[in-house]
């Protein structure tokens, strides 16, 4: 008779040596998950969330040291296995098939030289060793496409067929995590991880896959690890929940029961932050918001945008010409004003990210013009970029894929500086890359430390931190904060609101959060299928939205 528990943990420790003395990121953690269970598991950033859910898919970080516990998992053919025991080639039969994972940053865990569809097709059936006859091995290749254009019907992906066909770089971040959902469930696991599967995704997606993962449930039965730092998220999906601090579990228990009566301290805290969002984010702004830009009115735009487009080819004849484009910018016009904050905000797949990278040349735009200090700079040569380079910075999305996991965080801060000699010598560069990390929340003994040995959040924060390193006149803040957790969410937009203050800064703030948008933001331009669909002062448009797709976003929050 199988046991109850499909995962039972007991006095999991593991621990880090660092040039500083060792560092314990999980404090002899236990806990049981239920057959047909969903557990939440909710912290800040560097609490140990996503380090428990590596210890169990057996993926842990080189340096990474277990010294104690046990990790007892249930197969499928009720072999009950110590996950600690079995070695890493062992694993490869329990990955996907019997344990699935939903990564934090899907760019990362998806290869970029191979199609989308191909990869989650690998994750049913790899066709390169199992059939050889060439009759078979083409109508098999049929039925594992038809499985996959299935699953990203499943998860919500526009035109499954190009999506199928796309790389992950020509997919938006909310798109590529729902195709890491996709292959996660393309084998019928018997536990899914989901390590902040939504956190990419805009409220109306993020509310289809709720749905989905609550559906999982009845139709195959498997139990879930949700990890995530939104806390209605957690309850939402979840019937039991950990609260983890510090690599310790300080609060165990029903959602209903943690969330309505927290007993921690801890717990009591990460509630009290959470009410103080969702209550009214107008009311409770980060303090620094107090100062406000001046009225746009009679000023002359920092820069202006006219008539951009960036098209993408999806189908090339015989001679390879593009017969056939994906608009993910179509003809934006916008202006952005010295010292304020433009919040832009759609559904993933709007074209967010693209309008973003596109102004600063990151992408090449098919046509239009960007205006900065009175030229077009989309004209200007290679070598004209290096001195506008220091004034546009980007924030991007993904926090892992745009570091160098081979560099320490600290060179990673001083590279720029030694590249626009800022500073008179190496000892000041560090002096102020220093100042950076505590700048972000981070501490000075992190600067020989490796992108990989900090969490997803606090690789943000690193990411926030060299964006600053050049003291930038405009920054585009692409999804900067969507890995963060809400108290520290709030300590960056207060961190940011500051600096704007200090230094007239003048921010992009890319977001499918709207409660974040609103908090942040003196004026809002709502995107939908590569165009701007409405636009106007902050407070306006939450409180009275013109648009219906504007609506539908708003009501999408509110119902979740």
């Amino acid at each position: 008779m199988p046991s109850p528990n499909l995962l039972t943990i007991n006095d999991l420790r593991i621990q880090f040596p660092t040039e500083e003395g060792t560092v314990e990121a999980l404090r002899g953690i236990s806990f049981s998950l239920k057959r047909g269970e969903t557990l939440g598991i909710v912290g800040e950033s560097g609490s140990g969330k996503s380090m428990t859910a590596l210890a169990i898919m057996g993926l842990l970080p080189g340096k990474a040291q277990l010294v104690g516990g046990e990790i007892i998992f249930e197969k499928k053919d009720g072999i009950q296995t110590d996950l600690t025991k079995v070695k890493p080639a062992d694993f490869q039969g329990i990955r996907g098939k019997e344990i699935g994972m939903v990564f934090q940053e899907p760019m990362t865990s998806l290869n970029p030289v191979m199609r989308c569809g191909e990869q989650v097709g690998e994750a049913i059936y790899d066709l390169r060793f199992t059939i050889y006859d060439w009759t078979h091995r083409k109508q098999a290749k049929a039925t594992v496409k038809q499985r996959v254009l299935e699953l990203f019907e499943k998860v919500k992906l526009p035109d499954p067929e190009r999506i199928w066909r796309s790389y992950p770089h020509q997919l938006s971040g909310g798109q590529r995590q729902r195709v890491m959902i996709a292959m996660a469930l393309a084998s019928n696991p018997s536990l899914l991880i989901a390590d902040e599967p939504t956190s990419a995704l805009d409220v109306t997606v993020q509310r289809s896959i709720l749905q989905l993962l609550k559906e999982l449930k009845t139709t195959w039965g498997g139990s879930t690890i949700f990890i995530s730092h939104d806390l209605s998220v957690v309850a939402e999906v979840a019937d039991n929940v950990i609260v983890m601090q510090k690599g310790e579990v300080v609060e165990h228990g029903q959602v209903a029961d943690v969330f309505k009566h927290p007993k921690h301290p801890y717990t009591q805290l990460l509630l009290e932050n959470y009410q103080k969002r969702i209550a009214s984010p107008s009311a409770h702004r980060p303090s620094s918001i107090a100062h406000r830009p001046p009225s746009t009115v009679h000023r002359p735009p920092f820069l202006t945008i006219t008539s951009l487009q960036t098209h993408f080819p999806t189908k090339r004849n015989f001679f390879g010409k593009a017969t056939e484009h994906v608009k993910a910018v179509d003809g934006v016009s916008l202006e952005i004003y010295e010292g304020e904050t433009l919040g832009l905000v759609g559904e993933s797949g709007s074209g967010k990210t693209t309008l973003g990278r596109s102004i600063l040349n990151l992408i090449s735009p098919t046509s239009g013009e960007v205006v900065f200090k009175g030229k077009n700079i989309l004209q200007k040569a290679d070598n004209e970029w290096f001195s506008t380079r220091k004034e546009l910075q980007i924030i991007f999305q993904d926090p892992y894929s745009s570091l160098d996991p081979r560099q320490p965080i600290g060179l990673a801060l001083t590279e720029p500086m030694t590249v626009y000699g800022l500073f008179s010598d190496e000892k000041q560069r560090r002096e102020r890359a220093v100042e950076l990390l505590e700048t972000v929340g981070l501490e000075a003994d992190h600067f020989w430390r490796y992108p990989a040995e900090f969490s997803g959040g606090q690789r943000q924060r690193i990411c926030i931190a060299r964006a600053l390193a050049l003291e930038p006149r405009l920054i585009v803040c692409d999804e900067a904060i969507s890995s963060l957790d809400v108290t520290v969410q709030t300590q960056i937009l207060d961190l940011l609101q500051e600096l704007q203050r200090k230094h007239c800064l003048t921010y992009l703030f890319i977001s499918h959060d709207l409660g974040v948008v609103r908090m942040i933001s003196d004026r809002i331009a709502v995107m939908k299928d590569g165009k701007i669909v409405e636009m106007g002062d902050s407070e306006t448009v939450f409180a009275a939205p013109k648009h219906p797709y504007t609506k539908e976003l708003l009501e999408a929050v509110f119902v979740k």
